[in-house]
């Protein structure tokens, strides 16, 4: 991906019954239906040569969208000051799910402002992260 501009930012991968995949592109200039369709030939052609997914499946390329997820600490770095929405592996303080504004990383430490309070979490403490988009 790399090679053609793009960053690869996410990947979901169903092979079991009608398989799945689907892969989620991004670039510095935005994501066109143009670039979707480059990445998915390329990529196709690629998937065809090497085989490395049992059975059928079929193959989407898309941009991460506004509610994009965020998986890495690259990616809440990336969006410092964005409003999130997160899920917990585990109950905190009676809470698994919490929304609030990335504040930056320290360290591997990410930094989340809910109503005034900072809280620190590790990535491993995160089951899902999203974008909320902006009104």
């Amino acid at each position: 991906m790399q090679a053609l501009g793009y960053e690869l930012v996410d990947l979901d991968a169903h092979v079991a019954g009608r398989g799945l995949l689907r892969v989620y592109i991004d670039h510095k200039e935005g994501i066109t239906l143009s670039d979707c369709e480059r990445v998915s030939r390329q990529l196709s052609t690629f998937l065809d040569v090497e085989d490395p997914l049992p059975g059928q499946y079929t193959l989407e390329v898309s941009s991460p969208g506004v509610d994009r997820r965020l998986r890495t600490l690259d990616h809440f770095r990336k969006f410092q000051n964005e409003k999130v929405a997160i899920q917990l592996t585990t109950l905190r303080d009676g809470r698994r799910k919490l929304s609030g504004y990335l504040r930056g990383i320290e360290e591997e430490t990410i930094l989340i402002d809910i109503d005034g309070e900072i809280l620190r979490l590790e990535l491993a403490e995160i089951e899902s992260a999203q974008l909320i988009p902006a009104d």
